[in-house]
């Protein structure tokens, strides 16, 4: 029970501080250089630049809809996080925005908000919470559309309002410095969910695996796992070699499967997150 009210006490403070630094790469930097970074927001601040209605408040008009359809088809029990920090966020950008531009450069404006929205969102995202807007759009969308990827629909999304605010700013540069921090924040919000292990997962079918195996665990120092397969074609049982590595070790990976087998089929593919021995420990924290 202890332990229940202490996680949701740092919960509730992690929230906090993400909608703090949301606003601040807001109200601070993208909304005062004129920078639409795509999503709800993105369309609040080429609102406010339009009315001069503020960009917090019309953050709240414009997810009020959104909010309504998702609770309708999910429960409000899995949006009681998001709707608290959507309205906190919302607030802040409102109270940060009479400060104005801490740079009028549109680059440093660009880069550096959105690697503080990033951060902000990616932390709000490991506590179970949204800032609402696209990813709940996205979420309602999946369920009649499920054909369609995910990330595509966020693509079109941002590169609407990007393209959008290009032709109501009448400036090129700014939808491409829009479209410059929409592509800094995916990245951000990439490394703080799922980490920098830039670990490498590499499968080997060959006829000489034990000899593979055998300089991977020497040379390499890294495990090495046996899965059995069977060809479809040929129907011939054969063994494959499972083993997962840091990337600075698979020039040397390479080389030995190379130097072994010419013919060997190599499967190389990204891992974001390793947990065991040579890795991180599973009861590690990312943050």
């Amino acid at each position: 029970m202890k332990k229940s009210i202490l996680k949701r006490l740092i919960d509730i403070l992690i929230i906090t501080f993400s909608c703090m630094l949301y606003a601040v790469g807001i109200s601070l930097f993208l909304d005062p250089n004129s920078l639409a970074p795509g999503g709800v927001t993105g369309i609040a601040i080429i609102i406010n630049h339009m009315t001069g209605f503020s960009t917090g408040t019309m953050i709240i008009l414009i997810n009020i809809p959104i909010m309504l359809a998702a609770i309708y088809k999910f429960g409000i029990k899995l949006f009681i996080s998001t709707i608290a920090a959507l309205a906190f966020s919302s607030v802040a950008i409102n109270l940060l925005a009479p400060i104005g531009a801490l740079t009028t450069d549109p680059l440093l404006a660009s880069v550096t908000g959105a690697v503080l929205i990033g951060l902000a969102i990616g932390l709000i995202f490991r506590v179970g919470a949204t800032t609402g807007g696209a990813d709940i759009i996205v979420k309602l969308l999946r369920l009649k559309y499920r054909h369609i990827k995910t990330g595509m629909i966020f693509m079109f999304f941002d590169g609407f309002v990007v393209i959008a605010s290009g032709i109501f700013f009448r400036n090129i540069n700014i939808a491409l410095y829009a479209g410059i921090a929409v592509l800094i924040q995916a990245v951000v919000l990439d490394l703080v969910l799922y980490g920098t292990d830039g670990a490498r997962i590499i499968y080997v079918i060959s006829s000489r695996e034990d000899a593979i195996a055998e300089r991977f665990m020497r040379e390499l120092e890294v495990g090495v796992t046996f899965l059995s397969g069977s060809g479809a074609y040929t129907s011939t049982n054969k063994r494959i070699m499972l083993c997962a590595m840091r990337k600075q070790q698979l020039p040397l990976a390479r080389e030995v499967v190379q130097q072994e087998d010419e013919d060997a089929f190599m499967i190389i593919a990204s891992a974001n997150q390793v947990f065991g021995e040579g890795f991180r420990r599973h009861d590690s924290k990312d943050l």
